[in-house]
């Protein structure tokens, strides 16, 4: 099965870092979107197994909180976690519906990608195929 993931605010540089790790540690497949308008376009239009949404939105300036929001309150909506290395705004996301999320700088992290793993590719052995 192939795992599609859209990552919502990220600046080119850090989406790519994002989309490489994703690659390894799950196999997919990220896509991008500058705003937040882009990304419920694009959520509306596609088929998504994860939304990583950036605490500040790059392409418009606006609150990844905010749109975690509306995203948590959707019907049918994939899981959604937020990009921060700040707590307050992890524990912000979370109190809002999101799945707890990570900061750039701790992509690094195995305990990161075992999480990821868990959520999305249940009953799989999550120390296999890290490759972090």
């Amino acid at each position: 099965m192939s795992m599609n993931i859209l990552s919502i605010g990220q600046c080119g540089f850090d989406h790519s870092s994002i989309a490489r790790f994703l690659s390894r540690t799950l196999q997919a497949r990220t896509e991008h979107a500058a705003t937040a308008a882009e990304g419920l376009q694009k959520l509306a239009l596609g088929s998504y197994h994860l939304v990583l949404v950036n605490r500040i939105i790059d392409g418009d300036g606006s609150s990844g909180i905010d749109l975690v929001t509306t995203l948590c309150a959707q019907r049918d909506c994939p899981p959604v976690m937020l990009i921060s290395n700040l707590p307050e705004a992890q524990a912000a996301a979370v109190a809002v519906g999101a799945v707890a999320g990570f900061g750039k700088s701790s992509m690094v992290d195995p305990e990161v990608a075992r999480r990821l793993q868990a959520l999305l590719l249940p009953g799989r052995d999550s120390s296999a195929g890290s490759q972090l």
